[in-house]
């Protein structure tokens, strides 16, 4: 899980009120799964890899579909054999083609021969496990496309609460460097008046340099997280910037998960089916050893005029073919197949395995996020009551200029810190949500 720096959020700056010369656009929540659905790359890529899959199954349709072919043919030739078989296909032999003479040295002939030709496959059990395999691989990434969009609904859904959550570090910020501005403007009455030394003024012109500094870094890291979000939305967003129409709740919800991993989730799905297409595949190779039944025929018409009909035959047939020994190639792709399927295997009992531990470490991160929140949202309170209680005594001239700038830094710290907390509570709730889909 990405985390935020605190360093880097103390950066963050309150867009809202500073526009940075650039346009903001409001993007709501609820319409922003919608136009990553339609429009974000990743989920493209996955359809398309889907559509290739189902192409390939589609191929396995010619396991029960015949293969027509049609083809035209035009010849001139004098050898003998070919010019007395043209002949002859065209029906026009005559008894004086049968002189040797003619037969031996025959003259010039041309012939025309338009051919449809039909293959259609009967037994072919090698073929069947193979279209067996294409289907589960098209069913795999079916579901991995399927899965592909729910952690890219997890992926905005983080993003967003990024973009919410330094839109809310930009405002304790702005805070902050509203309250360092009257803490300099206090510290210099007294300066001039002789009450503090130059060093204590000093001090506070520091913090103050401090916090301006690190608004110019809150610039960038506002923009990252819009341009992030723009990425994830396929949109350019030139010199615009989003802004969150809903804020980041600063608070948590317990909600009750079911933290056992399930058979039904889409990734593990397409892993067993992936595992059941290589153990096709294992069955495929198998079956060529059995012999295969086709039917053929064909329709030929022949003439020695171009496109011609004046003489039509027909052949058809069946052919029982069996490979009985192809110099070991059958028996090799067999073993592959073999040890593909079992890699398979051990790859989805491996993911499998890695996708409990993931899991379990969620739900001791969920624990964890709860427990550092409850003790966040406490050393907030507590440093909040100490400033308060420092800012008093400071003006009563109780207390050093020092302790006050601790103070002040310590509670905007903490503010911050909670807001993280709330953060990586809710982004983990969501992603053990995810974990168990």
């Amino acid at each position: 899980m990405k985390k935020i720096n605190l360093i880097v959020l103390f950066g963050i700056i309150f867009m809202s009120s500073i526009s940075y010369g650039q346009d903001t656009l409001a993007i709501s929540k609820t319409d922003l799964w919608q136009k990553v659905a339609d429009k974000n790359l990743q989920i493209k890529i996955a359809d398309q890899e889907f559509k290739s899959a189902q192409a390939d199954y589609r191929q396995s349709n010619s396991l029960f579909l015949p293969n027509i072919t049609a083809s035209h043919t035009a010849i001139a030739t004098t050898n003998p054999l070919m010019a007395f078989g043209s002949k002859l296909n065209q029906a026009i032999l005559t008894a004086s083609d049968f002189n040797p003479a003619l037969l031996n040295n025959p003259d010039r002939t041309t012939n025309f021969a338009t051919k449809i030709e039909i293959l259609q496959p009967i037994i072919n059990i090698d073929g069947l496990y193979g279209r067996q395999a294409a289907r589960a691989k098209m069913n795999a990434f079916s579901l991995q496309t399927e899965r592909t969009k729910e952690y890219l609904e997890l992926e905005v859904n983080k993003s967003f609460m990024e973009l919410q959550l330094a839109y809310k570090a930009v405002a304790v910020l702005e805070k902050a460097n509203v309250t360092a501005a009257e803490n300099l403007k206090l510290i210099e009455n007294y300066f001039k008046q002789g009450i503090l030394q130059k060093t204590d003024l000093l001090s506070v012109q520091v913090r103050v340099s401090e916090i301006k500094n690190q608004l110019q870094y809150a610039k960038s890291n506002v923009q990252n997280a819009s341009d992030y979000l723009a990425f994830l939305l396929n949109e350019d967003l030139g010199d615009k910037v989003y802004k969150p129409a809903e804020a980041l709740e600063n608070t948590i919800s317990i909600q009750t998960i079911n933290t056992s991993l399930s058979a039904n989730r889409k990734d593990i799905q397409a892993m067993d089916k992936s595992t059941e297409a290589y153990q096709k595949m294992l069955l495929s190779s198998k079956m060529t050893f059995l012999p295969r039944l086709n039917a053929f025929g064909s329709y030929e018409l022949y003439d020695d005029t171009l496109f011609g009909t004046n003489a039509k035959g027909y052949v058809v047939g069946a052919q029982l073919s069996w490979n009985v020994f192809d110099g070991y190639k059958s028996i090799g792709k067999m073993e592959k197949a073999k040890a593909d399927f079992q890699k398979a295997e051990i790859e989805t009992q491996q993911y499998k395995a890695k996708s409990q531990l993931e899991l379990n470490k969620a739900n001791r991160q969920l624990n964890d996020a709860e427990n550092k929140v409850n003790l966040s949202k406490l050393d907030l309170e507590q440093s909040q009551e100490a400033y308060r209680i420092r800012s008093n005594r400071f003006t009563q001239g109780l207390e050093k200029t020092t302790d006050l700038l601790q103070a002040e830094t310590q509670m905007f710290k903490k503010e911050l810190e909670y807001l993280q907390a709330v953060f990586e509570y809710n982004y983990t709730q969501q992603y053990l949500q995810f974990l168990t889909k």
